[in-house]
């Protein structure tokens, strides 16, 4: 956690504040090493203080190192307002209307709330060293969970079935858990691209798409590979080059100082080229650390631009409703001179009788 507070403090400048309190748990706990439910920060110039109560005063000893610890109530609006001064920034992206209300009514005279949401995850977008060791990790046992799909075969299994033998193998090697619910989808269902798992038995001479990731000390992996159970036909062949062609253009266009929508239309141009573009309907990929889903975004409608250490993924995707899926994602750190993977797993096309 070295620096992080001071890295804060050096923006509060840039949005006029005095002091930034901070709630969102995730945020906290990047900022603090904090795992508890219960606490929040008050970074300025001159103080760094934790706030938890009494259930999390022990865990907090242990684990927050650069901030001063206080003890609060449970609720913790009254100690938290008492300890606020001039412009306070708050994560306004995350606190509820009702809290507003509650924390506003119980502030010193003088103080003023102004929305500053968006500063902790702007530094969180880009990740140190130990953050990418724990996401590696992370992936490296969603990989071992798709070579364990491949020894295990999968017509003839529940797509719910495979997704639970995949939370249980994840865990079993040492994941903290899934970093979200598997998706597992044949046929069909593979050309809903958040589809659920459903309890009817894989075919064979299909298609289907597997979403997976495992979590590591809070840190969040996240691939997705599609499968064949047998002869699944020319057009699902070729879209599924198609899709592979346009990932690997993507990936080639990821570095620092690329433009997140010009990444983005890489991808999307080879679909559109292809008479697919239709069928592609989501952005190239996102953020993923401590939240499987967070900045930046490879999107039609982003502003801004890559920079070193970023975590994104890139799963272009082709959803033929009806029919059949295909999108293939791979988590990669953004470096200077292009990027590196952290998934491994094989993306020619695996097929899995």
């Amino acid at each position: 956690m070295s620096g992080r507070a001071d890295r804060l403090v050096a923006l509060l400048d840039e949005r006029g504040l005095d002091c930034l309190l901070v709630s969102h748990l995730i945020n906290v706990r990047w900022l603090t090493g904090f795992t508890g439910t219960n606490g929040a920060c008050l970074v300025s110039r001159d103080e760094r203080l934790f706030f938890t109560d009494f259930r999390y005063v022990d865990l907090a000893k242990s684990q927050v190192r650069e901030f001063e610890l206080v003890q609060a109530g449970r609720e913790m609006l009254d100690d938290l307002a008492r300890r606020l001064s001039g412009r306070t920034g708050f994560d306004d992206a995350h606190v509820s209307v009702r809290t507003h209300a509650k924390l506003t009514a119980k502030l010193p005279e003088g103080v003023e709330l102004v929305p500053a949401g968006g500063l902790v995850e702007r530094l969180r977008a880009v990740k140190d060293d130990a953050e990418v060791r724990a996401m590696h990790a992370a992936a490296q046992i969603a990989d071992a969970a798709y070579a364990d799909i491949r020894e295990r075969g999968l017509a003839g299994r529940s797509e719910r079935e495979v997704a639970l033998t995949a939370v249980r193998f994840m865990e079993d090697a040492g994941a903290e858990g899934p970093a979200f619910p598997p998706i597992v989808a044949a046929a069909e269902n593979g050309a809903r691209p958040h589809a659920v798992p459903r309890g009817a038995e894989i075919p064979r001479d299909t298609l289907v798409v597997v979403d997976m990731g495992a979590v590591v000390d809070g840190y969040c992996s996240d691939c997705t590979r599609t499968f064949a159970t047998g002869s699944v036909g020319d057009e699902a062949l070729e879209v599924y080059e198609l899709v592979r062609a346009a990932q690997a253009k993507a990936r080639d266009a990821v570095r620092a100082g690329a433009v997140c929508r010009e990444v983005d239309a890489v991808a999307r141009d080879a679909i559109a080229a292809a008479g697919q573009g239709e069928h592609f309907g989501h952005g190239l990929g996102h953020g993923v650390g401590l939240d499987v889903h967070e900045d930046p975004r490879l999107a039609r409608s982003v502003e801004g631009a890559l920079e070193a250490g970023n975590t994104v993924t890139v799963e272009p995707g082709i959803y033929l409703p009806g029919r059949f899926g295909v999108r293939i994602e791979d988590l990669v750190v953004v470096t200077d001179e292009g990027c590196r993977s952290l998934t491994a797993f094989p993306k020619e096309l695996v097929t899995i009788a």
